[in-house]
């Protein structure tokens, strides 16, 4: 495998919410922030040899924590949710 293509994807979405679009063919990756959509389409295409027919991105801005008396900001982050094509899958267990 590529290791470029591993530096794009980070980690598959694991909630009750991505869990049940799944049953639509929709997957949600947390990608790395300066990434565009053609090339998270090209490394889920290479990654898990499926074919995407639509990417939609979100950025989740950080947000303010506190850990006793130090604070501080969560780090900023990209999902992707992506569309496969009829019929096909990625096992993500």
């Amino acid at each position: 495998m590529d290791t470029k293509y591993l530096e794009i994807i980070k980690a598959p979405v694991i909630t009750e919410k991505s869990q049940q679009e799944q049953a639509n063919g929709k997957y949600t990756f947390l990608v790395d922030h300066r990434a565009n959509k053609t090339e998270i389409k090209s490394a889920i295409e290479k990654l898990f040899n499926v074919k995407v027919t639509k990417i939609s991105t979100l950025n989740v801005k950080p947000k303010k924590k506190r850990v006793g008396r130090y604070s501080g900001m969560t780090n900023r982050a990209k999902k992707a949710i992506v569309t496969l094509e009829e019929g096909q899958t990625i096992s993500l267990g």
